[in-house]
C-alpha cells in the first residue's frame, strides 16, 4: 500500500466529521495480523485520554501537521514532559516506553500520525486510563 496525500486528505475529512474528531486507518495485512499499525488523523479539539500500554511500547511518527505527545506522572498526575512532533521539525517521531502514561494533542488541523505497537490489539482497561 502506498500512503498518499489523497489517503491522508480522506482520513482528515473523516476525522473532521467524526464526533471524536479523529479517525484511524488500519494498516494490518489482515484481521489475523498480530501487529498494530495504523494512520490516525487527529483534529485540535479531539480529546485522547491519558493512558498507558503496559505490554507494548508505541512508536509515533508525525506525517503531517503538528502534534504534541505529553508524558504524565502517575502519582502526581501532572505532565512531566511535552514533546512536539512535526514532519520537518527537530522531532518527527518518538518511541513511548511500555507503561509510560501519555496522551497526544493535535496542534494543527489536518494532523496525521503513524502509530505502531507491539503484538495484537488489546483494548485499554480502566486501570490503563488515568482519570
Amino acid at each position: 500500500m502506498r500512503i498518499t496525500k489523497a489517503i491522508l486528505d480522506d482520513l482528515t475529512a473523516k476525522a473532521k466529521e467524526s464526533p471524536r474528531l479523529r479517525m484511524n486507518l488500519d494498516l494490518r495485512n489482515s484481521a489475523e495480523d498480530q501487529s498494530q499499525r495504523m494512520l490516525n488523523a487527529i483534529e485540535p479539539e479531539s480529546v485522547v485520554p491519558i493512558h498507558r500500554h503496559q505490554k507494548s511500547s508505541e512508536t509515533v511518527v508525525c506525517l503531517r501537521g503538528r502534534v504534541v505527545e505529553e508524558y504524565y506522572d502517575e502519582l502526581e498526575r501532572i505532565c512531566t514532559e511535552a514533546i512536539e512532533l512535526t514532519p520537518n521539525g527537530p522531532v518527527v517521531a518518538l518511541n513511548i516506553p511500555a507503561g509510560q502514561w501519555h496522551t497526544l494533542r493535535s496542534l494543527q488541523s489536518g494532523s496525521v500520525i503513524l502509530e505502531v505497537k507491539d503484538g495484537k490489539f488489546e483494548p485499554l482497561s480502566d486501570v490503563d486510563i488515568l482519570g
